[in-house]
Parts: structure tokens; sequence; C-alpha cells
């Protein structure tokens, strides 16, 4: 990972950039720190503190492999930073499980930008898995998360890749996959009533655009943003809109 210097601190792991109210970024089952390289640069200049933990998903026992575990994980991580009152930025699975957090810990979360994110619907590599050995098969997987398959760098694929051929952390993928899909967070979202931002690609195939209408209709303080020419991970392909669309919405929201 270049450029980004990982703190350890206890059994933590988290990258830290500049001062003020604080934003905490999720990162996907597939998707690392490298992934928000835009974010960390640009919100420190407005006043923002940017928190990026690295989520354990393949340290922990099978039966804590889990949102819920994930989430408990984020609540002690903060209660370690001392945070009490965040802005929350989750995508993919970052997304679910700031919003589990959210549910379980309302009193903490100021505001909740949901990119990508699955709790309603996603489609996963599903079969892709008994293919794993082919590298041009995962290739063409990882470039169709994205609207320009040019996003999907070697690095990533080799990435996407050593993780589907490692035996621990398939299984603990799939075991994720399988809790995500349990989680379903239909009826408790109408209960969410914290700004929500909903920041999501015209052209995603991993959560598709309809997935992102239904969190719009179902969280009750919530605010819908399209990017075109987009697919699941916008702060990637339209890393300036995607900035500029959370920091407009933090604006106006008072956050």
């Amino acid at each position: 990972m270049k450029n980004i210097n990982i703190i350890e601190e206890k059994s933590f792991k988290y990258v830290e950039f500049g001062n003020g109210q604080p934003i905490i970024i999720l990162h996907g089952l597939m998707g690392g720190l490298s992934n928000f390289n835009c974010v960390f640069s640009f919100f420190p200049k407005y006043g923002y503190k940017i928190i990026m933990p690295v989520l354990p998903l393949y340290e922990k026992p099978i039966d804590e492999t889990n949102v819920k575990d994930f989430a408990e994980y984020l609540n002690e991580f903060l209660k370690f930073k001392k945070i009490n009152s965040m802005i929350l930025i989750g995508n993919s699975l970052g997304g679910h499980i700031s919003l589990l957090f959210t549910k379980l810990f309302f009193q903490k979360v100021k505001g909740l930008v949901l990119t990508g994110s699955s709790g309603l619907y996603e489609n996963s590599m599903g079969n892709a898995y008994p293919k794993r050995g082919n590298y041009e098969y995962i290739k063409k997987k990882t470039e169709e998360v994205f609207f320009d398959p040019k996003v999907a760098t070697k690095e990533l694929v080799d990435e996407v890749f050593e993780t589907v051929n490692d035996r621990n952390k398939l299984i603990k993928t799939l075991t994720i996959a399988k809790s995500a899909i349990r989680h379903n967070m239909a009826k408790d979202l109408p209960k969410l009533k914290v700004p929500s931002l909903i920041i999501w690609g015209k052209q995603d195939n991993v959560t598709p655009p309809n997935v992102a209408e239904e969190f719009h209709r179902l969280l009750p303080n919530s605010k819908l943003v399209w990017i075109n020419n987009c697919g699941h991970a916008p702060m990637m392909e339209h890393p300036n809109e995607f900035n500029n669309s959370i920091l407009s919405w933090l604006k106006n929201t008072k956050l």
C-alpha cells in the first residue's frame, strides 16, 4: 500500500488524517485502504479528521466473522479512540456494517454515507469461486465491479486473486457473504432517522441502482445522489465528484 502509514495500537490497525469532526470510513469485503486515497487528502482541508480502521475480516474465529461482530469491533475501536460522535462512510460491506452500527449505537452517529452498500441485496461473485484458480476469470469479475475496466489494475486483480486462492480467506469471505444475506436491514431502515446520503454509481452491477432507490425509500432522512459512468466504487472511479457530493451534503446538513 503506497504512502499509507498504518498505525498499530493494541489489537487495532488504522489510518488517521487531519483534525476536527471525525469521519470514520469502512471498506468493503474486497476493498482495502487504498480504495479511499482520494478521501484521505480531501476532507482534512475542510476541518474533518479521517479515520479508517482495517477491519479484521480474516483474523477472527469463524463464529465472530459476521456483520454484527464487525459492528461491535467498530464500537470497541471507537471507545479505544475516545470518539463518541462521528460521521460514517461505508462502501459495500462497510456500508452494511455502518447501518448495523447505527442501529445498535445510534446515539454515536451524526450522519451516514452509503455507497454501493450491502444490507438489502447484492450480487456476489457467486459461482465464481469454483474457478478461483483461473486468473483471467477473476480479472474479468474484478473488472465488472467498475464501469471502466481499466480501474481494475493488475495490483487490484492480484489482490483479489490472492484472496480467493487462500483457503482461510476464501472460507471467511463466504462466511461474511452469508452473514450479509442473513442480516437484511429492510425492517430496520425506517427506524434509522440519522441524516443519510446515498451516493451510487448508475452502472453498479454488484448493488444495482434499484438497491439505492430502495435504501432511499426506506431511510426516512436520506438524500440520493447518482454518479454516471460509474460502477460499485465511486470513490475510485469518480473521486472528485464523490468528495464534492459528500462535502456539499455535510455543509447543507450542518454536520
